[in-house]
């Protein structure tokens, strides 16, 4: 992903970096970024599976109260 911000006649430098950013920001790079500055341990199975357990008694519990909320 390359952002280009070229001058247009008349424009200041400061709105020049302003529409700069504004690009960059629309992309995510900087997001993109940020994770990879940082090495994050990847999760194991057990703590993946306990997450997925959670995820499933949420959903069935948000399932739950939206059909009892519907009548």
């Amino acid at each position: 992903m390359v952002v280009y911000a070229r001058k247009k006649k008349s424009e200041s430098n400061d709105s020049l970096q302003q529409r700069f950013k504004k690009q960059v920001q629309k992309t995510g790079i900087m997001g993109v970024l940020r994770s990879r500055s940082r090495f994050s341990k990847p999760k194991n199975r057990l703590t993946q599976r306990k997450r997925a357990l959670h995820r499933e008694k949420l959903r069935a519990e948000n399932k739950k109260k939206q059909f009892y909320s519907a009548m």
